[in-house]
This record gives C-alpha cells, structure tokens and sequence, in this order.
C-alpha cells in the first residue's frame, strides 16, 4: 500500500486513518506525517490541558509521536487510530505528571516563564470572565492526574464517555466515576479559592471580583490550531 497519500490524492479520496498507519508501516514516507497533520491540533490540546505547562506538553507529545511512529506495527485495529494515539499521549503525559510528583521542582518567581503566557493574541474578557478561568484551571491542575485526564477528555475536550474509556485503557465505569470525584474536588476546591481571594481582596467580598489570582497563562493551542469538540 505504499504511495497510498499521493495515489488516492490523485483520484480526489483522502485516505483514511487507518490506510495511513498501515502505509507507513509498509513504507510510505508520508503517510505518518500526514496521519499527525489531522490530528496534531487535538493531542496538543489534550496534553497542554492535561499537564498544564506548554514546554512538558510538547515534550510529552514529541514522545508519544515518536513511540506511535516506532510502534505502528503492532496496532491491532481493535479501536479507531485517533483513539490509539490519544492513549499514546495521554500516557505520555501521565508519566510526565508522576516523574513531576516524584521529583517535584520549584520554578524561580521571576515571572518571565514563557508557558506562563499565552502564545497568541487571547480576546479581551471581562475580569470576572478571567478570574474564573484561571480559578477553573488552577483547580484542574490540582486534580489527582488520574481525575484530571478524565476531566479533559470528557469535559474539556467533549469526547464521549467510552471514547475516552478507550483513550485511558479503563472501563467507562472508571472514567465516570473519575470524572465525578473530579468534578466533586473542583467545585469544592472553586469554592475554597473563590472565598480566599476575597478574603485578600480590598474591601472584602465587595471588590473581590477586581482581583486576579495568580496562575498559569491561558491555555491556547499552537498557532494555527483549533480546539475542536468531536461529534458526539
């Protein structure tokens, strides 16, 4: 099947994902690259969300490409190709998260991180609009890594529940239950760091909404992405 991007190019029919993994497995050059182009944009997504820092979801997904590329040979079709290689990267970064737990490190305040910004023009918001959104992600970050996979797949990125069961290797009763202790801890965690805020703020609860807690930047795609839902 080599040469399956240029000859069905011709005939006006895109391949499908899978013809494009098998042709890179039988040697198209392309055919792997092409597979990345369709989907980049999602797993990019997925790993910046789950890991909260640009530089690690690069890497992780740098990884997980590459793994995906060594190891096409032995996907065995029993779940859609997008389905595999977001299990690629959502592991990839997992393993990032828990070598990050185990050997923690603390960044030097000098406020010049570059993942701290965003990388593109973000629209102007309303200061509550953004508040709530560095609360929101704060508290994502804060989920157990576990928690939190589930909670982008499903409620950031809008993959059906068994989708993302597929994504993560678990039962759709695992990603269910994960996704409602998750959603237990940031709500609760939303109320803790709402009312702290506050407390901090001049004037108390009045002119609480003038403040803006630190956090992470806000979360964007690469350049010339688009954070896509899929279909339900």
């Amino acid at each position: 099947m080599a040469g399956v991007t240029s000859g069905d190019a011709e005939q006006g029919v895109a391949p499908s994902d899978a013809e494009l993994l098998r042709a890179h497995v039988e040697g198209d050059k392309q055919a792997f690259g092409e597979l990345v182009r369709r989907h980049r944009d999602r797993l990019w997504a997925v790993a910046l969300r789950t890991i909260g820092d640009r530089e690690e979801a690069a890497d992780a997904v740098q990884d997980a490409l590459l793994s995906a590329h060594r190891n096409a040979a032995r996907f065995r079709g029993d779940a859609a190709v997008t389905t595999w290689l977001h299990r690629i990267v959502v592991n990839a970064c997992l393993d990032r998260i828990r070598k990050r737990q185990a050997h923690p490190t603390v960044p030097l305040p000098d406020g010049n991180r570059s993942d701290d910004r965003p990388s593109g023009v973000e629209p102007a918001a309303p200061a509550t609009d953004h508040e709530t959104a560095l609360l929101v992600r704060q508290a994502l970050a804060d989920l157990p890594a576990d928690q939190r996979a589930a909670i982008v797949l499903v409620d950031v990125q809008g993959y059906p529940v068994a989708e993302a069961a597929e994504m993560l290797d678990v039962a759709v009763g695992t990603i269910k239950s994960r996704c409602a202790r998750g959603r237990a801890r940031m709500a609760l965690a939303l109320g803790e760091l709402r009312g702290r805020d506050a407390d901090h703020a001049p004037g108390g609860n009045q002119d609480a909404t003038q403040t803006v807690p630190s956090g992470p930047g806000a979360v964007q795609p690469p350049p010339g992405g688009r954070d896509r839902r899929d279909q339900r």
